[in-house]
């Protein structure tokens, strides 16, 4: 499912790769908030007197897919139409498919300059391995599930304006 963004300038597409779509909704909560929080402050500020004080939240382009064959296939097409995804995040497990290594190897060889983020509970790898076996200094950051939200928001943030 893809959700698009027309009204900024940099690239904001993300990409998730997991195999549990309850990862996706939790993703979409994180990376497209509602305006929930806006219209409650806006209440605050009309009973309370005052001026908002919320800004709104920096809204992502979001896809998700639950395998890797299907990430490499989203990834070849949005840079066959000139928009390539910013940032990934990838679930280590996803049977009966890739692993989380596996198609990580695969995104690059296809987009190197994509930046990852791995998210997993647990890992049939030992980091040190997957580090060495990805060596993409920069590009590779690691995330233990249960995530933050605001960790979320912030990496995709942070690693959408590289």
């Amino acid at each position: 499912m893809t959700t698009k963004l027309t009204d900024c300038s940099e690239n904001r597409r993300i990409l998730v790769i997991d195999d549990n779509v309850l990862i996706h909704d939790d993703c979409r909560k994180i990376l497209q908030p509602g305006n929930e929080a806006h219209n409650l402050d806006a209440v605050r500020a009309a009973v309370f007197g005052g001026t908002p004080r919320l800004k709104p939240l920096m809204r992502f382009e979001l896809d998700c897919v639950d395998q890797g064959q299907a990430a490499l296939a989203s990834v070849q097409r949005a840079r066959q139409e000139g928009r390539p995804y910013a940032v990934v995040f990838v679930d280590m497990r996803m049977p009966p498919g890739w692993d989380g290594v596996e198609t990580v190897e695969h995104l690059w060889d296809e987009d190197p300059d994509l930046q990852v983020v791995i998210c997993t509970a647990f890992s049939d790898h030992a980091w040190e391995d997957v580090i060495q076996r990805l060596n993409k200094n920069g590009q590779l950051l690691i995330l233990r599930k249960p995530f933050d939200n605001i960790e979320v928001w912030q990496l995709a943030n942070s690693l959408t304006k590289r």
